[in-house]
């Protein structure tokens, strides 16, 4: 764990969106992970919230009412400032805001922005080179656009919960916000291509990032299998992965990740273990017949893996370079060796919330190094601040040799 500085830094690395000014009108986790990873990477992120602020304020431990630690922790790098969209000048100062701004990002339903008069027709009036990205629950071109989501629902529906069914009969969701944060990376690719497309030719655009469809795509994209094929050759899903035993495996005191994958590392794993005749077994022969036959080489890697505990397996396999890890819970994160090494863990001094332990941005820039230049604002907090300053000049249109 390392001490890091308070609130606001201004020596802080700047990190290599420094200059870009991003609107957030952001809710939930979605939006705020997406423009927060967008503040990490330096982009000034301005979060507009209603007077009774993001409803993430309040889930999570609090030390404070609104300050809630899944807000703390998705809300970084960003200021505050308190509008009420329904009145006139409140929606005058946004479109004041939004002029002088380069991407405004949203995860408020399509009709509620028309409503509200904030589409990107509206906005693109004050400002035609805005990047402008509304993250939705599904696109506009089918019969679930406009309908209310979370990450439960989308996991449901693209397939994610599905998976756990394949693999043991169970439905469920994972335990952890997945749809919503990897549409929210999903975004932060697209408003970073669209800010490089505007620097090459002094274009704007909106974007449109569904979750429904961004996660169909992610699921399958593993998971396709014979559907990929017209005729399908079989039925979707890719048979390792969809294994009961696939792992983490028994061990003599706990559990161990390892995968076993390709013929080398089948050839040094049996003769660790005395098991050469097993590649004898058309079974195991080969990837393709091992991938077909996931089930039975889990079968085997669990009875061989309970003959020693986990920390001389590690050294075994690591000796002969197959890949395995321990299976940490969450509390185990924290005392990790590496993460320890490599400083993940950053303790922050907020004004109000006192010590905030944080994992730092994980990316390493050689030139621009990101940072958390200040911790997650108290609703309205930089009500004063000034915005007015305009936001850097799209660049002139590239126009091809010759």
């Amino acid at each position: 764990m390392t001490n890091a500085p308070g609130h606001t830094d201004a020596n802080s690395p700047k990190g290599p969106l420094a200059g870009v000014r991003i609107l957030d009108l952001t809710t939930v986790v979605m939006g705020p992970a997406a423009t927060q990873l967008l503040g990490d990477l330096g982009a000034e992120v301005i979060k507009v919230e209603g007077p009774e602020g993001d409803s993430l304020r309040r889930i999570g431990p609090a030390r404070h009412p609104s300050m809630g630690t899944l807000f703390l922790q998705s809300n970084r790098n960003k200021k505050s400032i308190v509008l009420d969209l329904k009145k006139p000048e409140d929606k005058a100062h946004l479109l004041e805001l939004a002029s002088k701004t380069d991407a405004l990002m949203t995860n408020i339903r399509p009709n509620g922005l028309k409503r509200l008069g904030l589409d990107y027709g509206a906005v693109s009036k004050v400002n035609p080179s805005i990047v402008y990205c509304q993250m939705v629950g599904y696109g506009s071109d089918g019969p679930y656009s406009g309908q209310a989501v979370y990450d439960d629902l989308i996991q449901a529906a693209a397939g994610v919960s599905g998976l756990f069914e394949a693999v043991d009969g169970d439905v469920r969701y994972a335990p952890l916000n997945i749809c919503d944060r990897v549409t929210g990376l999903y975004a932060v690719i697209a408003v970073v291509s669209a800010l490089m497309h505007r620097a090459l030719t002094g274009e704007g655009q909106d974007i449109e990032v569904p979750m429904f469809e961004t996660m169909t795509s992610f699921v399958l994209a593993d998971n396709m299998g014979g559907r990929s094929f017209v005729p399908p050759e079989s039925g979707a899903g890719y048979k390792r992965l969809l294994s009961r035993f696939r792992g983490p495996y028994p061990t003599g005191d706990g559990h161990l990740a390892l995968v076993v994958y390709t013929d080398r590392d089948w050839q040094r794993f049996t003769d660790l273990v005395g098991r050469p005749d097993i590649l004898q077994d058309p079974r195991f022969a080969s990837q393709s017949t091992r991938t077909e036959n996931a089930e039975a080489c889990g079968q085997f890697l669990g009875e061989v893996l309970q003959q020693h505990p986990t920390d001389k397996w590690i050294d075994l396999l690591r000796g002969i370079d197959i890949p395995c890890a321990k299976v940490n819970s969450l509390d185990e994160l924290f005392d990790d060796p590496h993460l320890k090494q490599v400083g993940m863990f950053q303790q922050h001094e907020h004004p109000t919330e006192g010590s905030i332990l944080m994992a730092r941005p994980p990316i390493k820039f050689g030139a621009t190094p990101l940072s958390i230049r200040s911790l997650a604002p108290n609703l309205g907090e930089h009500a004063d601040a000034d915005f007015t300053g305009e936001a850097p000049a799209p660049a002139p249109a590239r126009r091809n040799a010759g």
